[in-house]
């Protein structure tokens, strides 16, 4: 564990695509819940139904930016849990008609643990490749759809190198064979349309903290209709979909994150593809070796993963730690040993380039004078790795 050199230090946080801070408004309207209000929705007294208010008028909210039903939103603890819940959910409910599931060989572990888990329940499993940008080609997954296929789930944007799939045509294509599809837009959220109709889906994973929202809180859009298994029991909540008690607070602050990410969209999209592409544009124009991972233009505003050659990543992590910039890599840590990202594996990236993989993801306050710090102490940073394997 790396001991914080310089704690007075002012962090530049270009992570965003891990977390993102609670915004001060945010905060300002979950406060009543979190001190004043405290009755339990599903009481009947006067304090339980003004917590049930809370929630209906969350609820509405989130409808109103996806255009669905508010009866069609689950609310979860977090977009692992909307994942699981939507995978197995359908899953088991529609077992009976088949036991295939698609899903791509880049979502997230949320995805790919839960179908690894369906598949040791007898599940069939197809990955669905991608080509060297992370795309998936829609004719891959037209060949791949069966008789027996009982749901589809691809993500709508990548977490790490930001391409983002062509959901509504993918959405098409499981309509025209009667599929229900599920998309996880965790990343999207904030960046990209969430207009259920238009992107054609059938289940859609949004989790708060990704907004500027409160952590340990989700959603799952399940379209009326859609059979589903509930995988939490214990309670009549969410229409019997999910039981536990409700986070009255949480949740005010995840309908409060997402309709002002929807307002600022515009905005948000245009001030993070400024920093993004200058970004991008002096890293590969001034340090040799270094590339861009994912697609080039159809990729989030936020988003630049880059591979830097003869360099570790958690090595250069910790330097940038050092100098307090706040930043991700590719790689995940597993029992003390560093595996390579399986997204830039499935985009066929030597374990060498995959291992180098830096994610860089700006903000809403992320500003150039940020951005120029940080460009101005990388290639520093890449010189003395380098130097050490000379």
């Amino acid at each position: 564990m790396m001991l914080d050199t310089n704690p007075t230090q002012p962090l530049i946080y270009l992570d965003h695509a891990a977390t993102t801070p609670l915004d001060p408004t945010v905060l300002d309207a979950m406060l009543p819940y979190l001190s004043n209000i405290t009755g339990n929705p599903s009481s009947l007294h006067r304090a339980g139904r003004t917590a049930q208010q809370a929630l209906d008028r969350a609820r509405d909210t989130i409808a109103q930016v996806l255009h669905c039903r508010p009866t069609e939103i689950i609310f979860t603890s977090g977009g692992s849990e909307a994942d699981n819940l939507a995978l197995k959910g359908v899953a088991f409910a529609r077992q009976r008609q088949g036991r295939h599931i698609i899903t791509s060989t880049i979502e997230h572990h949320a995805i790919l643990h839960t179908a690894d888990y369906l598949e040791s329940c007898g599940f069939a499993i197809t990955r669905l490749p991608v080509d060297t940008q992370g795309l998936i080609n829609p004719a891959d997954l037209r060949a791949a759809l069966r008789p027996d296929t009982v749901l589809v789930s691809l993500m709508y944007a990548n977490n790490e190198i930001g391409t983002i799939q062509p959901i509504a045509e993918l959405g098409q294509i499981c309509r025209e064979h009667g599929v229900p599809l599920h998309t996880d837009a965790v990343q999207a959220a904030g960046s990209l349309p969430l207009d259920v109709e238009q992107l054609q889906v059938d289940l859609l994973t949004l989790a708060a903290h990704k907004l500027y929202g409160p952590r340990g809180t989700g959603l799952l859009y399940v379209r009326r209709g859609t059979p589903l298994q509930p995988q939490i029991h214990g309670g009549g909540q969410e229409r019997q979909r999910r039981a536990g008690t409700e986070s009255v607070a949480a949740l005010v602050g995840m309908a409060t994150a997402l309709q002002q990410a929807e307002e600022r969209r515009a905005w948000y999209g245009e001030h993070c593809q400024t920093l993004r592409d200058h970004l991008i544009d002096t890293v590969l124009n001034q340090i040799a070796g270094a590339s861009l991972n994912g697609h080039r233009s159809r990729r989030l505003p936020n988003n630049a993963n880059l591979s830097f050659r003869d360099i570790e990543a958690e090595s250069l992590l910790l330097l940038l730690d050092q100098h307090g910039i706040c930043a991700s890599s590719g790689s995940a840590c597993s029992s003390g040993a560093i595996e390579p990202s399986h997204v830039l594996l499935a985009l066929g990236l030597p374990h060498e380039q995959a291992q180098s993989a830096l994610r860089l993801s700006v903000g809403r306050h992320t500003t150039i004078e940020q951005v120029d710090y940080f460009l101005d102490v990388l290639p520093k940073l890449i010189a003395q790795l380098r130097s050490y394997s000379a």
